[in-house]
């Protein structure tokens, strides 16, 4: 299964068959119906890019995709928001962030045993500190689209903005925010208990933030961006 997350995340786009071949090119013996029984086990979908962690609820109000041919060019402008998994000892821990489209900083985050809509309201919460955006953006799962959720966005004043459904590519900074995380953090560490998961994803997010240099930035950190005058 760890291998399987850390192939997902280098080419979200395999699915089931190819998934297969890869483990098999790398001598484990496996067939693909125990690939498909995994990666449903690890809640990750075979048909669209992206992990099937925010189940969308049909009874909820849907919102349109606001950024095709906006220009961002501030920061606060576009927050976007996403849920990751980590794979635990013994099952998943959920990690969601918020992030800073223009700048990529990241204003909160928050760990969870289950999916539940209270810890994306604690990391919105975290994030109102920093300011607030004039769109919200993120997918169609049941977090994003409860009443909960909503109203705390529409009672800043923020507009809402969704993806399409199977188009991962709407939410491209934060799915490139879980390859970093993942890649320079978490598959480099095997957290053993969640208090050290917290631990660790403090200090990579305060790395992340404050030093880590990104090409897109002019090789500049995300802080700097953020809070330029």
């Amino acid at each position: 299964m760890k291998l399987i997350d850390q192939q997902y995340t280098q080419t979200p786009f395999y699915g089931i068959r190819r998934m297969t071949a890869c483990l098999q090119k790398q001598g484990y013996q496996v067939n693909h119906k125990r690939v498909a029984r995994l990666m449903r086990k690890m809640g990750l979908e075979t048909i669209y890019p992206r992990p099937k962690l925010s189940q969308s609820d049909d009874n909820h109000r849907r919102y349109p995709y606001l950024l095709n041919d906006l220009t961002i060019d501030q920061p606060n402008q576009v927050w976007c928001s996403d849920i990751t998994y980590i794979r635990m000892p013994k099952g998943f821990v959920y990690l969601v962030a918020i992030m800073d489209w223009y700048s990529r900083f990241v204003l909160a985050w928050q760990l969870s045993n289950t999916l539940e809509v209270s810890f994306c309201l604690q990391a919105l919460a975290i994030a109102a500190k920093w300011g607030k955006p004039e769109i919200f953006n993120s997918d169609q799962g049941s977090q994003y689209t409860s009443r909960e959720f909503v109203d705390s966005l529409e009672n800043l004043g923020i507009t809402i903005s969704q993806d399409g459904r199977g188009r991962v590519f709407d939410n491209i900074f934060i799915e490139r925010l879980w390859r970093s995380v993942k890649y320079e953090e978490v598959y480099l560490k095997d957290y053993s208990t969640v208090a050290i998961a917290l631990e660790n994803l403090s200090n990579y997010f305060e790395f992340y933030n404050y030093r880590r240099l990104h090409q897109s930035l002019g090789y500049q950190c995300p802080a700097t961006i953020h809070f330029q005058d």
